[in-house]
This record gives C-alpha cells, sequence and structure tokens, in this order.
C-alpha cells in the first residue's frame, strides 16, 4: 500500500484534531475539512449549505477548472464533509432541521466521524482501508472469525 501525500497530511491532521479536541462538526475551521484546509473556513463557500454535496456556483467554477485544495477537488472535499458528518450521527445537511447527535464533542462521536472520513479517503486514494482492522486478523473468511470454538 502506498498512499499519497495528500492522504498522509489529511490523516496526520485529523489525528492531530482528534487528540488535540480541536475537532468539532459544528464548526467550519474545525470540523474534518476545516482541519485538512488547515482551520481555514473558505471552503464553506464551495456549496450554500454545511454537509451539503451539491456544488453552488463558485463551487462549481472551482471543479471545472480543475482547482485543487490541498490536493482535493471541490467535489471531494463536500464529501468528505458529508461522511464526516454521516458517522457523527447527522442526517443530512447542517441546518436547523436535521437530526444530530446528543453530543457532537463526543469522543466516541467524533472517531466515528473519522471512521466514516478514513474509509472514504482510502476509497478515493484507491487504498486498502486503514481502518479496517478486521483485515490483518483474516486468515479465511468473517464467518469463520465469528463462529465461537466448541469443546466436545
Amino acid at each position: 500500500m502506498h498512499a499519497s501525500a495528500r492522504f498522509e497530511n489529511a490523516i496526520n491532521k485529523l489525528y492531530k484534531a482528534f487528540h488535540n479536541n480541536t475537532l468539532n462538526p459544528e464548526d467550519c475551521k474545525q470540523c474534518a475539512v476545516g482541519n485538512i484546509l488547515d482551520n481555514t473556513d473558505s471552503w464553506k463557500h464551495l456549496s450554500d449549505i454545511h454537509g451539503s454535496l451539491r456544488l453552488n456556483y463558485i463551487g462549481l467554477v472551482h471543479q471545472n477548472f480543475g482547482r485543487k485544495f490541498n490536493g482535493y477537488s471541490p467535489i471531494q472535499l463536500l464529501n468528505i464533509e458529508s461522511e464526516f458528518l454521516k458517522g457523527c450521527g447527522y442526517v443530512g445537511p447542517l441546518n436547523g432541521k436535521c437530526k444530530k447527535p446528543k453530543n457532537p464533542l463526543d469522543k466516541d462521536t467524533l472517531f466515528n466521524g473519522l471512521y466514516f472520513v478514513v474509509s472514504y479517503l482510502c476509497k478515493i486514494d484507491n487504498i486498502d482501508n486503514v481502518m479496517d482492522y478486521f483485515t490483518p486478523f483474516h486468515k479465511n473468511s468473517l464467518s469463520q472469525l465469528h463462529q465461537p470454538e466448541t469443546s466436545i
């Protein structure tokens, strides 16, 4: 497995944010994409609603010109943020009506969000999912992994 520089940079930033308690799904500078983009919120101008998968005019212009932000296209950034929010327990883009987790800053909630993000980052870089902890222990099949041993 060979990870790209953008992947390594993103993972390092997200890891630091998680452990420094500077990861916040409701803050455009401290969410997954905000951290990947060096705690800036300029990316929020790519769509009209935080967590939306729909590029607005500005986002479409950047996308069509092939613009990259720390290695990621505008649509990839929206997908990263959407995965983060989904993993944290949000349903739909952030607005007054979306379903939210009880405590968005809970470490387990944030870890779940990061799990979704890292899985997505692995997918777009075409590398094995580094969050899939079953794979290293997996010899034959997962079905065998779940069968308890019995003694007679």
